[in-house]
């Protein structure tokens, strides 16, 4: 688990420069503060006003942002599923990663926010009609738009860095919006559903899990840290040795020669885009794909790509652990 001494209270100028050293991999209150019995809830953070309080996002930059945001937009799903998790409704939020309407898992509690565009491509005008106090722009790195959109309200962070894990951006989120205490109960509640799951999977506790998405051009499999591979790990799940890689990306998508990659105990597929899942289709009646042994044991599920595919949030992660929990405790 990260440490919640990232999200710490504020502290003098000098004291604040030697925590610059550290890193902004999250969204955090400016300064680095001391290693207490209390911990760091975003309550304890120091004020710049009864009304602002002042965090680090991602990229390092100091931002005054509402003491008790009460517009909030978001730009990407991951922030979408964070604010959800602490019981946050936005006021404008965009649609999902591959998709032309906010992702399906979510559907049910967006239906009535106004889309303001699409993934980390927001059209200013929605943006400016929803009268932000607070926007959280993901992992956006489009300096010109950041540039717009801070012009619409100063308190626009950028939320995730590249090699964050949903956790650690979830906790960023909710220290943004002052809710830090609450971040960190909903992710102790995760880890005890997943390690409960985990450990109710009765003959394929422990299976080797392969996760895949499926391209135009081929398979890639996700690495170690990739989100949907960290729950299943959290489950006490293994990956295969073909993917045990310590990383949080996917692989380039590979030849049918090298399909044997994405075997395992059990395969989970899936797609973003419909040119991937009809490839996905093509692919599915030749012989190759019919060799595996996942496919041979019938151990293949096909899964939500804008949840598996994802950077992912508390959320998804519910999404994944029922996945896998319904595929491997099948009759």
């Amino acid at each position: 688990m990260t440490s919640p001494h990232r999200f710490l209270l504020s502290a003098p100028r000098r004291v604040v420069q030697v925590c610059a050293a550290v890193g902004a991999a999250a969204v955090l209150v400016t300064g680095c503060g001391s290693d207490s019995g209390k911990g760091s809830g975003a309550s304890e953070a120091a004020s710049d006003s009864a009304d602002s309080r002042t965090v680090k996002d991602a990229t390092g930059k100091a931002i005054q942002v509402p003491a008790h945001p009460k517009r909030v937009v978001t730009l990407t799903q991951e922030d979408l599923d964070a604010v959800l998790a602490l019981g946050i409704k936005p006021v404008g939020i965009t649609n999902g990663q591959g998709l032309a309407k906010p992702p399906a898992y979510l559907a049910d509690k967006v239906k009535d926010i106004k889309v303001v565009g699409n993934l980390l491509q927001p059209v200013i005008d929605k943006v400016v009609a929803a009268k932000p106090d607070l926007i959280l722009a993901g992992d956006m790195q489009d300096e010109q738009m950041l540039k717009q959109l801070r012009e619409i309200t100063p308190a626009t962070l950028v939320t995730m860095a590249p090699t964050d894990d949903w956790k650690l951006s979830f906790r960023g989120v909710g220290n943004a919006v002052n809710a830090l205490d609450k971040a960190n109960k909903v992710i102790s509640g995760y880890e005890a559903k997943a390690k409960k799951a985990g450990e109710g999977l009765g003959g394929n506790k422990g299976a080797e899990v392969s996760i895949v998405r499926w391209n135009p051009d081929g398979p890639s499999w996700m690495e170690r840290k990739q989100f949907a591979s960290g729950v299943a790990l959290d489950m006490g799940l293994k990956r295969p040795k073909s993917q045990d890689k310590d990383g949080n990306a996917h692989t380039p998508a590979l030849s049918l020669e090298r399909i044997n990659e994405i075997d395992g105990d059990w395969l989970f597929l899936s797609t973003l885009t419909s040119d991937g899942e009809k490839a996905l289709k093509e692919v599915q009646e030749k012989p190759a794909y019919k060799d595996l042994n996942a496919v041979k044991k019938n151990h293949a599920v096909t899964v939500d790509g804008s949840v598996w595919s994802t950077r992912g949030g508390p959320l998804a992660s519910e999404v994944v652990i029922d996945d896998i929990t319904k595929a491997l405790t099948k009759s």
